[in-house]
């Protein structure tokens, strides 16, 4: 059920392109099937001309359907779920590495490889009085279970969620979610005492209630062995 949840989620804009591809398909099918039934002399083309009305009036319908099933599973649904429900679905992009096959000391090898030290990295991305991470600061040593404090609120406010991956990979995973707006207040908590130590990214990704995901407000932190 996850997985697919996390699929509806992650291809919701090609999901929205098909479905109107096949609305459009469908609409101009109904017209025909009107036209053939204007134009129908005998029974028997009338009766068929019936046939495709009824067959591009029940495509439609469906469309329709699965159009609102997929808005309702984005805007109200996943939002909704816990934060456990995310961590079992990481978001994986273009070359990423599975986590399982990353091994402490391989991993320690690209954070200490990463060619911005948090020393002096910056956050990138954030938007002031939208989407900011205001702590852990950019640079900033953490261990154990940290506070998160931000703000996610913006124009048509969704939902927002928070992630990390391990500098120099891009392998993201949701810590968790919130379908409520936060202006500079605690968005959440983050326990890395089962992380591996070393450099991370942290970003906050905030969508509004159409599905559309802003860019990510990115920090880069260092994390402490318990």
């Amino acid at each position: 059920m996850v997985e697919v949840l996390q699929f509806l989620y992650e291809y919701a804009e090609l999901i929205y392109l098909l479905l109107l591809l096949g609305a459009i398909f469908a609409i101009r099918q109904l017209a025909r099937g009107r036209d053939e039934q204007r134009q129908a002399v005998f029974g028997l083309e009338k009766e068929l001309a019936r046939r495709h009305t009824s067959r591009a009036a029940a495509a439609l319908s469906i469309i329709g359907f699965l159009a609102l099933t997929e808005f309702i599973v984005i805007v109200f649904l996943i939002p909704a779920l816990p934060a456990l429900t995310f961590r079992s679905a990481p978001t994986l992009q273009l070359g990423a590495l599975p986590t399982s096959t990353i091994p402490p000391q391989l991993l320690e090898t690209l954070n200490a490889s990463t060619p911005a030290s948090t020393a002096t990295a910056e956050s990138t991305g954030c938007i002031p009085a939208q989407i900011m991470i205001t702590s852990p600061k950019a640079g900033e040593e953490i261990r154990g279970k940290v506070t998160l404090m931000g703000t996610a609120d913006v124009p048509n406010f969704g939902f927002y969620k928070y992630e990390f991956s391990p500098a120099g990979v891009e392998l993201w995973t949701t810590v968790q979610a919130g379908n409520e707006a936060v202006q500079d207040d605690e968005l959440g908590a983050w326990d890395t005492s089962e992380l591996t130590p070393g450099d991370y990214l942290l970003r906050l990704v905030v969508t509004d209630n159409q599905g559309e995901a802003f860019p990510a407000c990115v920090v880069p932190v260092r994390i402490l062995a318990p």
